[in-house]
């Protein structure tokens, strides 16, 4: 039948405004600067691990968060017992509860303060019971959350003010679940000034400094660490009066310094303090340290002052925006930390082009060889589906990350999977004696419920992967999942249309999609069932050994899991790994272990374990001290909740993969290829965890993305094994199991040995340029891979032999 030549000419015209928005994306920034918006208004963004930059994500300190609540608690209580001209008890703490003694009257006060804090349908913040004499205040755990909420959102707008003041461009400030905040900040160069920056709550005060320690006062800390002094308790003047704050250089000695201004009703309190402690030290407290703690010497109308000491100028513009943005209401803590150099994101961009010409030279040269012309054809429409692919990217306004590259390159691999079957199927039928345009329809008709079927599996664990993602792998989820989506628009509406062309154009008698060389091979006779029991003994004996590996020597967790830091030092000279290891190793915590790379000037340093901001920071203080001049290319804080939170759902993902694989193919099949498709990927997956193990990749992230796209294409090549299977069940009659699955693994043999073959010249690149964060998805997958493909033709068609002898039905057709 064919088609009618507007939808042939809509198809074009798409097809050629898909590709024309699409290339603009090879441009460099230069050429792109120089034309209309509206041509470049659909590139894709690059992520901060292609452009450089910093990804923080902040959360409420509920430690600090409660503290603060208590004592709010506290005040509210003594308001209260002096609105009642009842005498101040002491007020002693347990935990999270206040007790004091009391009468009717002060319980009966509380309540009514309970009472006001509770929300319609909503617990109160603390509860009051009164027994005995004595009145408890405990705050709630509701009372909490609702806190560390508006603590969260009242804190947007003070983050949102402190990177503004600092010149970043474009940042992405956003809300992440309810007490976190996600800030991105792309071109980044100092993430240790932006890491004091957000993490500082920035709480100023300025106190009278006591003559010696007693009641009232507290032994504060000099920021510079030379020692305490003693402060009063009692605030003399609060920094929600400061007006403005700004660095400046002290014209004396040229030192950086930080000069304010209070408000009005600031300076008139200022200078009413002054007037009053002439003589007397003055200290201006920021975060529980005293920055400076100077002797008043005179009266000061102004209400303007200066903070002095010795300060670099980075620490005095940082210190500047933190008074002039205000306090946080709330102590924030970076709980995960991903920072990119620009160096290294530019190298990331030049290993991914790399990795994709290479890649797909080596499938178009497998195509190729395998198929001849129609082999070049099918390779030419896998550039076209990079372009959509692209252009889909751009139009959904989604972020390109370098695991977003790898996904693109493996899309090429696994795309020519739909071709591979087509070209397999229109071979079968031309050995029927079938004319070219008949062999054309039947084979894109028998194969095309395989296809579909195949490809779903891995879509199903995409999208998985997006849901229980987060950043970057969920941008690979996306590209692979638009990719997959793509290639079988290219593959069975796109290719179909331009061979039905072809052939009605030369009108050849037969279509024979032969190889570049040689003849179209015939199907083997290869008795695999014969071999079945020794191959399902074998597996199942690798998988137990397997499984042993993951006990010894076990698997070598990543910070992801692990929680800790991971930073990638650089320098113009070689670095002295000894000198360095010293000097982390006497300011750092924690076991904390130096890598070289095959580059003497770079090294990775990892610091395993509880790690948070203070960790980063005396790393960076040793690099500075062992290795001067050397810069920061990556940085990774993973906090231990941040872990945590990474192994349960990475756990969850795995495991709702494979009950999605199981709910699937029972669907469309019967519950004995279900449950045998299961057996074998769980030997699959074994497998490859061993060899993970044995071999001692690092897990982490890119590992359960490895791990959840080869479950994707793991059961696409079983759905592939098992529809032939079924196929021939229909037909056979009373043909034995046994000889029905020798046939139809012979069948697709080549199928599955091609795919696994174009899938693996996608990945091979990927593991030798694409750099530590690419290879480490690349190696397990090419194992995983390998694996697959041996036991779909060799596991699978035992275990359903096995499962068939158990129950009176195999055949099943689809739902």
């Amino acid at each position: 039948m064919r088609r009618p030549l507007w939808v042939i000419m809509t198809y074009v015209a798409l097809l050629f405004l898909a590709v024309a928005t699409a290339i603009p994306n090879f441009l460099p920034a230069t050429a792109r600067s120089a034309l209309p918006d509206w041509v470049t208004n659909q590139t894709v963004s690059l992520g901060l691990d292609l452009q450089g930059g910093a990804h923080l994500l902040l959360a409420v300190d509920r430690d600090d968060l409660a503290q603060a609540r208590l004592q709010d608690l506290r005040e509210t209580l003594v308001a209260e017992m002096q609105a009642l001209n009842q005498s101040q008890a002491t007020i002693s703490s347990d935990g999270l509860t206040l007790s004091v003694g009391a009468d009717d009257a002060l319980f009966a006060a509380m309540q009514e303060s309970a009472a006001a804090t509770a929300q319609p349908g909503t617990p109160v913040d603390f509860t009051v019971t009164h027994k005995d004499g004595i009145l408890r205040l405990a705050l709630t755990a509701v009372g909490l959350d609702r806190a560390a909420t508006s603590a969260a959102d009242s804190s947007l707008e003070v983050i949102r003010q402190r990177i503004d003041q600092v010149g970043v461009s474009e940042p992405m400030i956003s809300r992440v679940g309810d007490d976190r905040i996600l800030v991105q900040m792309p071109g980044v160069e100092n993430p240790a000034q932006l890491r004091a920056l957000l993490g500082s709550t920035a709480k100023m005060s300025f106190q009278m400094v006591a003559a010696q320690p007693g009641p009232g006062v507290a032994m504060l800390d000099l920021r510079d660490g030379t020692g305490q002094v003693p402060v009063e308790n009692r605030i003399a003047l609060s920094g929600d009066r400061l007006d403005q704050a700004a660095m400046a250089f002290d014209p004396d000695t040229g030192r950086p310094m930080v000069t304010f201004a209070f408000d009005r009703q600031g300076a008139v309190t200022f200078a009413e303090i002054t007037a009053a402690n002439i003589g007397q030290r003055f200290a201006v407290v920021l975060d529980g340290q005293v920055l400076t703690a100077p002797v008043i010497q005179s009266v000061i109308p102004g209400g303007q002052g200066q903070i002095t000491g010795n300060f670099t100028p980075e620490e005095a513009q940082t210190l500047a925006v933190l008074l002039t943005s205000g306090a946080l209401p709330a102590s924030l803590e970076v709980i995960e930390e991903r920072s990119v150099g620009a160096a290294l994101g530019a190298d990331s961009i030049r290993s991914g082009l790399i990795t994709g010409v290479v890649g797909l030279a080596l499938v178009m040269v497998m195509m190729v060889t395998l198929y001849g012309g129609w082999g070049l054809l099918a390779s030419a429409v896998l550039g076209v589906n990079v372009m959509l692919t692209l252009t889909a990217l751009g139009v959904l306004g989604a972020t390109l990350t370098l695991p977003g590259i790898a996904g693109i390159i493996l899309c090429l691999g696994i795309a020519v999977d739909s071709n591979i079957l087509i070209f397999s199927r229109i071979r079968e039928e031309t050995a029927k004696g079938a004319v070219a345009m008949k062999a054309l329809k039947q084979g894109y008709a028998q194969a095309w419920a395989t296809i579909f079927d195949a490809n779903i599996t891995t879509l199903l664990a995409m999208v998985l992967l997006f849901l229980f993602g987060a950043g970057a792998v969920r941008g690979f989820a996306i590209t692979m999942s638009l990719g997959i989506v793509i290639s079988m628009f290219t593959a069975v509406v796109l290719m179909r249309m331009v061979m039905e062309a072809l052939v009605r154009r030369r009108k050849p008698a037969s279509l024979a999609i032969a190889p570049l060389f040689g003849r179209v091979p015939a199907p083997g006779a290869f008795s695999f069932m014969r071999r079945g029991r020794v191959a399902l003994v074998v597996s199942a004996m690798l998988s137990i050994g397997a499984m042993t590996a993951l006990v010894v020597p076990g698997p070598n967790l990543g910070i992801d899991f692990t929680g800790g830091v991971q930073m990638v030092l650089r320098s113009d000279a070689a670095v002295p790994l000894a000198d360095l290891r010293t000097a982390i190793a006497a300011s750092v915590a924690g076991d904390a272990s130096l890598q070289a790379f095959g580059d003497p000037t770079e090294v990775l340093i990892r610091v395993q374990g509880a790690a948070g901001q203070a960790t980063v920071a005396a790393v960076e203080a040793a690099a500075a001290q062992a290795v001067p001049g050397a810069v920061f290319d990556r940085i990774d804080l993973v906090g231990p909740t941040i872990s945590g939170e990474l192994a349960t759902t990475g756990l969850i993902a795995l495991s709702l993969a494979i009950l999605a694989m199981l709910a699937y193919i029972w669907v469309r099949f019967e519950w004995h290829f279900a449950a045998g498709a299961i057996v074998v990927l769980f030997l699959d997956i074994t497998k490859t965890f061993g060899i993970i193990a044995l071999v001692g990749w690092e897990v982490n992230l890119t590992t359960i993305v490895a791990l959840l796209t080869l479950i994707g294409y793991s059961v696409n090549d079983k759905v592939v094994v098992y529809d032939r299977i079924r196929e021939h069940l229909r037909a056979s009659g009373d043909t034995p199991l046994s000889e029905v699955i020798d046939r139809s693994l012979n069948q697709v043999l080549a199928r599955c040995i091609f795919t696994s073959g174009t899938t693996l010249a996608a990945l091979l690149p990927m593991a030798i340029w694409g750099g530590p964060a690419v290879a480490g998805f690349a190696w397990p997958m090419i194992a995983g891979v390998v694996i697959a493909t041996a036991s779909s033709l060799f596991v699978a068609g035992p275990v359903l032999v096995w499962l068939a002898a158990r129950s009176p039905a195999v055949v099943g057709a689809p739902a």
